[in-house]
C-alpha cells in the first residue's frame, strides 16, 4: 500500500504533531505514513519579526504548495499558525481533540507567578498578543522580543537572563516539557490566541481523503475552533494585530470570548456570547460585537504601527 505523505514543518514541535495525526491515520484508516519535513519561509527568517514580512501565513505558504504540486497527500498545522485565508482548493478537514488552550509562564526562579514578578522584570515573548495583553496586565514589565523553537526560547531565560518566558501550554505538554510550566495563566489574564492548542489537518478538496480523515477529527474541538477562525477572519486579523479569542463548550452552548487590544495594551474591544448556534455564526457576532465597541479603530492603529 502506497504510504500516506505527510507535509509539516521541521521543528521539534512540528513533527511531534506530525507523529501525532500519522499514528492517527496509521490507527483509523489502517494505511501506511511517511513525513514530508519542510523548511518554511517563516522558518528561514530568524531573527526578524514576522509581523513585518508577512506573518505566520510564512510558515504554511510552502506546506501548502507540497500539497498541491502532490509532494504531499496530506497537511499537519498547529492552528494557530493558519491565516484567515487559506488555499480555496485546500480544505481544512479534521482537528484532533485540542490540547490546552493557555499561555504559561515558564520562570527563572522556579514557582513564580506573572502576578508575583518583580517590578520591572524581564519578560520574553514573541507574540504581538501576549505582548499587548502583558503591558495592559502588568505595564511594569520589560518585554523582550523572542524568536526561536521552544528549547531555544527556554534557554534564553539564562542566554539574555530573563526572568520569565511566555509560551504555550499546548506545545510544552506534547513535547513532555510540562513540568516545567510554572503558571497556567488564566484566560481571563492571558486570552489565548485563535485556535491554540489545536492541530489542523489539511489536504487537496478533491483527494478522496476528505471523507476519510473525518475519523480522526473530534467534534467538540472542531466547534471551538470554527468558532474562532470565524471570528479572526471577520475581523481580517493576521500576525499584525493582537487578536485573541478562546470558545469553550457548556453543554449545548458554545461560549466564545474575543478582543481586539492595541500593542501598548489600551484600548481594548471585547465581547463575549453564549449560544447554541452554529459556531461560525457565534464567531461572526462575536466579531461584529467588538467592532461595534472600537475595534476597527484599534485594528488600524496596530496596521500602521507594525507597518511603521
Amino acid at each position: 500500500m502506497t504510504p500516506i505523505r505527510i507535509a509539516t514543518r521541521g521543528s521539534d514541535l512540528a513533527l511531534w504533531q506530525a507523529h501525532y495525526v500519522a499514528a492517527c491515520i496509521e490507527r483509523e484508516l489502517g494505511a501506511p505514513t511517511a513525513l514530508v519535513p519542510l523548511k518554511t519561509t517563516g522558518d528561514r527568517l530568524q531573527g526578524i519579526s514576522l509581523a513585518k514580512v508577512g506573518g505566520k501565513g510564512l510558515f504554511v505558504k510552502e506546506i501548502e504548495e507540497a500539497l498541491v504540486d502532490g509532494r504531499a497527500d496530506v497537511a499537519v498545522h498547529s492552528s494557530k499558525d493558519l491565516p484567515a485565508a487559506l488555499h480555496p482548493d485546500l480544505p481544512l478537514v479534521a482537528f484532533p481533540e485540542r490540547a490546552d488552550p493557555r499561555d504559561a509562564l515558564v520562570a527563572r526562579e522556579r514557582g513564580a507567578q506573572l502576578a508575583e514578578l518583580p517590578r520591572g522584570a524581564r519578560v520574553g515573548t514573541g507574540s504581538v498578543r501576549r505582548t499587548a495583553q502583558l503591558r495592559r496586565y502588568r505595564p511594569d514589565l520589560e518585554i523582550v522580543p523572542l524568536r526561536g523553537n521552544v528549547p531555544t526560547r527556554l534557554g534564553k531565560l539564562e542566554s539574555e537572563r530573563l526572568d520569565a518566558v511566555v509560551l504555550a501550554c499546548a506545545g510544552l505538554d506534547r513535547l513532555g516539557m510540562g513540568e516545567r510550566i510554572d503558571e497556567r495563566i488564566a484566560p481571563e489574564v492571558l486570552l489565548p490566541a485563535v485556535a491554540q492548542g489545536a492541530i489542523a489537518i489539511q489536504t487537496r478538496g478533491d483527494s478522496p481523503l476528505v471523507r476519510k480523515l473525518a475519523a480522526l477529527d473530534h467534534a467538540p474541538s472542531a466547534r471551538r475552533v470554527t468558532a474562532e477562525r470565524a471570528f479572526l477572519a471577520r475581523l481580517e486579523g493576521d500576525c499584525n494585530v493582537p487578536i485573541a479569542a478562546l470558545a469553550t463548550c457548556q453543554g449545548k452552548a458554545l461560549h466564545l470570548r474575543g478582543l481586539v487590544i492595541a500593542p501598548n495594551g489600551n484600548p481594548l474591544a471585547q465581547a463575549e456570547r453564549a449560544s447554541e448556534a452554529p459556531a461560525r455564526q457565534i464567531g461572526i457576532e462575536v466579531a461584529e460585537a467588538v467592532l461595534a465597541g472600537g475595534a476597527a479603530q484599534i485594528l488600524a492603529l496596530a496596521r500602521a504601527e507594525a507597518e511603521a
